[in-house]
Parts: structure tokens; C-alpha cells; sequence
């Protein structure tokens, strides 16, 4: 979907969301790592997709600076990516565009809900009429009180990153690479971004030599002429986990709220299929089969059976 939706939102905003089809590639640097791998090939190939393995000479070939040391690849060669910086940004454009009004750096209270039914939002003491409110809030949507809806199980995410400085013109990467503990995403303007440490520290906001010691160091055993690279930037962000770090997804029990949230560290990935099913909701009232299994009654205390 991400081709399509790319096409629309950069004619709706004028703007490039950097979007790039070169695929991925996946590597293993040992034999254990090589045996998960493949575990993964067959898995994936079983499901229809077009993955394909690939021995250290193969992987090398698509990427010349790859690790001496290869145990073997898994190519995707049908993976894109996106920038999220300069996708936010042309979404904001877009609804602007399109007459929305942003209401930036205001603090949403709360969803007002009168006779059972979702009518707008409080932000920041005052109140915004809604027919429809779409909880979208990320990390912070559990501090969005939405009662008599239940607060949403979501919890902030740490994650570290840092952005190394290629040569646009002749980048150390051309492909998307995930290695053990690592990825790597090449930008068109020369960025190369490393993520990301997983933490579980609340909304920490601290760079810390640790977290960039472990991303540097398995990005260095993937690539070890990243080492003469400059590091333009550090970074916290923070990812919205649900209690099975699945999304929460459709119809809440409050009558015009819906949730759009929890999509962990894949909502740039599931934007398209995300913006799809939950406009289908509150156009048509209609609930794809895809989105069926992440709602948030999933979470609701089970009565035992008596």
C-alpha cells in the first residue's frame, strides 16, 4: 500500500516523503545467527513472499562494505522505506490543505462524552465539538482521559538512535540492512540513521553512553567502515507498546471514540493500512476484517467460567 499512499500524499501536499523501494537486506554474521535466519526464509517463503537467500558473496555484492564475515542474507527485495520526518510533515500540509485546524503544543485533557456518546475534546480548557474523535495519541494516549471508556493500556517505549553523515553521492549503504541488534537506514540526503535500544524507562529522555555504545558497536560488526563517519545527531523517541505490543485498533464502547494507537515501533510501516481501515470506520461505520483483532475489548478482564 505504500506506493500508492506515498503518490497521494505527496500530490495532496507538494512535498517528498523520501520514499525509497531498494528492498532490505537482512544479514546473519555466525551460524547461530544464519540458522534464525533461515528459520525466517522458510517461514516467510511459506506465506507467499518473495524473500530470497543469499550467501556472503551475493550479500556483498549488493552491498560492497558489508562485514568480511558473513554467515549469509535474507533479501527483500520488495521492502520500502519512508522518511518519517518528511512524511510528518507533508501530512501536515495536507490537512491544512484540505481544512483542518491544528491545535499545536496544546495539552488534549480529555474526550468529552455526554449521554453516552463521545462529543469532542477538551484542549487546554476549552472544548472542541466532534461528531467522531480518533484517539491517536501515541505514547500519551493512556494520559488522555476518555472515561467511561476504559484507559487504554499503552505504555511509552524508549527508544536511542543516531544519524551518521555519508557522502550523498557515493553512501557506505544503498539498502535498508538489519543485522543482529541493529538496522540501518540509508536517507537520500546522505543521513545514515542507527536505532534503536529498546527500553522500558518510562518517558526518560536521557542519551546515555550505554545506549549509544550497543548501537554503534553492532552497526560497526555490520559495517565496520562506519567508523570513520560522523555522527550529526542523537535522538530519544518514544514508542507506544500495548500490553501485547499489538495495536489497538477500531470502535471503543463509547459511542463515537475510536482508537488509533499502540502500533509499537510500526506506525510509520502501518500508516497506509491505519489511515484506510479507520477512515472506512468513521465514513461507512464498517469494521475491516483486518483491524477486527486488535481492539481494545482484547484487554477486558475475563469473568471466570463458572
Amino acid at each position: 500500500m505504500w506506493p500508492a499512499f506515498a503518490a497521494d500524499l505527496e500530490a495532496a501536499s507538494g512535498m517528498d516523503v523520501g520514499l525509497r523501494e531498494e528492498g532490505t537486506l537482512v544479514v546473519a554474521l555466525t551460524a547461530d545467527d544464519a540458522a534464525k535466519l533461515r528459520h525466517q526464509h522458510a517461514f516467510q517463503k511459506s506465506l507467499g513472499l518473495p524473500v530470497e537467500w543469499l550467501t556472503a558473496a551475493e550479500a556483498r555484492r549488493k552491498e560492497p562494505h558489508l562485514a568480511p564475515k558473513l554467515a549469509g542474507a535474507l533479501w527483500c527485495p520488495q521492502d520500502h522505506q519512508a522518511d518519517n520526518r518528511q512524511t510528518a510533515a507533508a501530512l501536515k500540509v495536507a490537512a491544512l490543505k484540505a481544512g483542518a485546524v491544528l491545535h499545536e503544543h496544546a495539552k488534549v485533557e480529555r474526550v468529552e462524552t455526554r449521554d453516552g456518546k463521545a462529543r469532542g475534546v477538551v484542549v487546554a480548557g476549552v472544548f472542541h465539538p466532534a461528531d467522531t474523535v480518533i484517539l491517536a495519541a501515541g505514547a500519551w494516549s493512556r494520559g488522555v482521559t476518555i472515561a467511561p471508556a476504559a484507559p487504554l493500556p499503552v505504555r511509552p517505549i524508549k527508544g536511542q538512535m543516531l544519524a551518521l553523515r555519508m557522502d550523498p553521492a557515493a553512501p557506505l549503504l544503498t539498502h535498508v540492512l538489519w543485522g543482529p541488534g541493529t538496522y540501518m537506514v540509508p536517507r537520500k540526503d546522505g543521513r545514515l540513521i542507527i536505532g534503536a535500544t529498546v527500553e522500558e524507562k518510562g518517558f526518560d529522555t536521557d542519551i546515555t553512553a550505554g545506549g549509544q555504545l550497543a548501537l554503534l558497536t553492532h552497526a560497526w560488526r555490520c559495517v565496520p567502515t562506519i567508523e570513520e563517519l560522523t555522527i550529526i545527531e542523537q535522538w530519544v523517541g518514544f514508542r507506544p507498546g500495548s500490553r501485547d505490543d499489538a495495536p489497538i485498533l477500531g470502535a471503543s464502547e463509547v459511542e463515537g471514540l475510536i482508537h488509533a494507537t499502540g502500533h509499537h515501533r510500526n506506525g510509520i510501516l502501518l500508516l497506509p493500512v491505519t489511515t484506510s481501515t479507520i477512515c472506512a470506520l468513521v465514513l461507512d461505520g464498517r469494521t475491516d476484517p483486518l483491524i477486527a483483532p486488535f481492539g481494545a475489548e482484547r484487554f477486558a478482564a475475563r469473568v471466570a467460567a463458572e
